[in-house]
């Protein structure tokens, strides 16, 4: 692995510009969490501070000259590149591993002792901003990274991170259950799956309570969207598209699935991912996150766009971006302005963390370069293109419940326009209240 050496000296001359945001006041936070299964290992418990208090005790900031706090998984993977970097520019770098990362951040950068480099998810941004914990980064050419990746790390026209890692879903193909490896339609798809004879033509989380995020591609496809956009591309909480005319169409086409045994409030997480790996699906809609499983159970199996419905829109699911963000205040900005900036030009950081946490690359080139010995991975990487960020601004939290169960309740058999109308006007209430 080569890491790029640049020398600190030049550092004003990189383009990597850095700039205090001040808080946005008397807006509500961002959702505790995104429901996306995406890499969700919890970081073990730091060494708690004097006063014993484990749940509420700060971390202690490691002694080094550039600090970055992640889960622990994505320390493990990063702390090696990291350290190599930071000895090919003569300082001493230090990666822990912190539960509940974001509001322990949150607390320790107010407090002036906590990293000079934060890792999460994009939806992490709004609440960070909001709290003035992080500062927007320029980025001199974003050419070598997925749009839709940018998109996700840009809040209120600025861009607060370097993005490192896509997830989004696909869909997965059962290759000795089907003859249709790439289904054109959704129609087409379900009618390859039984013929095949797959004891469930198509493998997708649905549960009791519903789930919008494995949800969006088909409600997209119908018509459907959770909020509009602003002429400038930022999304308007005030425009909600889920009591829509097209929202309305995608319900009336997921009635159907579920009248045809295709979808079933039966089928939730625990069943899903491990029905394909078991080799009762012919196709499954899932993420990167799945495919350990599926290889453990040794399925023949590819990964392609999910189709959309006939005569109606592309599917286009919901995407998760892994950015890096500098901390407002950390005690050497300046180091961590390097390291963003080698990070942004360089792919030998995330190429190295690849290697002990496989998460599809936000960078094209990378994308490519891994594409032969990991092409199912990596192929969440190209399928990001047709993905939209998922929402990051505090409004989505009233999104969630009332979707997912009218979803639920539709396929279940209940009435798709009048549910679906019902579960806008809950969403548009509290927002608007």
């Amino acid at each position: 692995m080569r890491i790029k050496h640049s020398k600190f000296a030049g550092l004003a001359a990189v383009g990597l510009s850095l700039a205090l945001l001040t808080a946005c006041g008397g807006e509500p936070a961002e959702p505790e969490a995104s429901p996306t299964p995406a890499d969700t290992s919890e970081a073990e418990e730091p060494t708690p501070d004097a006063t014993g208090d484990e749940e509420e005790a700060a971390p202690v900031r490691a002694d080094a000259d550039l600090v970055i706090w992640t889960d622990e998984v994505k320390a493990q993977a990063l702390s090696e590149p990291a350290q190599a970097w930071g000895e090919a520019n003569g300082i001493s770098v230090a990666v822990q591993g912190i539960a509940a990362a974001r509001e322990r951040f949150i607390t320790a950068d107010s407090l002036g002792n906590g990293p000079d480099i934060v890792v999460g998810a994009h939806d992490w941004i709004g609440q960070l901003v909001q709290n003035a914990s992080i500062v927007p980064v320029t980025i001199p050419d974003t050419s070598d990274f997925a749009d839709t990746a940018i998109e996700a790390m840009t809040f209120e026209g600025q861009v607060f991170g370097v993005p490192y890692a896509v997830e989004t879903l696909g869909l997965f193909v059962n290759n000795d259950l089907t003859d249709v490896p790439e289904p054109a339609t959704i129609e087409e798809m379900v009618a390859a799956g039984q013929a095949g004879g797959a004891e469930h033509p198509l493998c997708i989380p649905v549960g009791t309570e519903g789930d919008p995020f494995h949800m969006q591609p088909l409600f997209t496809s119908g018509g459907g969207y959770i909020f509009g956009k602003n002429d400038d591309g930022s999304l308007n909480p005030n425009d909600v598209g889920v009591n829509s005319d097209g929202a309305v169409v995608a319900a009336q086409k997921l009635g159907e699935l579920g009248a045809q045994g295709v979808l079933s409030t039966a089928m939730g997480h625990e069943q899903a991912i491990p029905f394909f790996a078991e080799g009762r699906c012919a196709y499954m809609i899932s993420g990167p996150w799945a495919i350990s499983q599926v290889e453990a159970g040794g399925i023949n199996y590819s990964v392609v766009a999910i189709p959309g419905f006939e005569g109606l829109q592309p599917a286009a699911p919901m995407a998760t971006v892994n950015g890096f963000y500098v901390a407002a205040n950390g005690m050497n900005r300046a180091f961590a302005e390097q390291f963003l900036t080698d990070l942004a030009s360089s792919t030998d950081i995330v190429a190295a963390m690849f290697e002990s946490n496989q998460l599809p690359p936000a960078q094209k080139s990378l994308v490519e370069q891994l594409t032969a010995d990991f092409p199912n991975v990596v192929k969440f990487g190209y399928l990001v293109e047709n993905a939209e960020p998922m929402p990051a601004i505090p409004e989505m939290a009233a999104v969630w419940g009332p979707l997912g169960q009218a979803q639920a309740q539709i396929i279940d058999g209940a009435d798709p326009e009048s549910t679906i109308r019902a579960a806008g006007d809950q969403i548009v209430s509290v927002i608007g209240g």
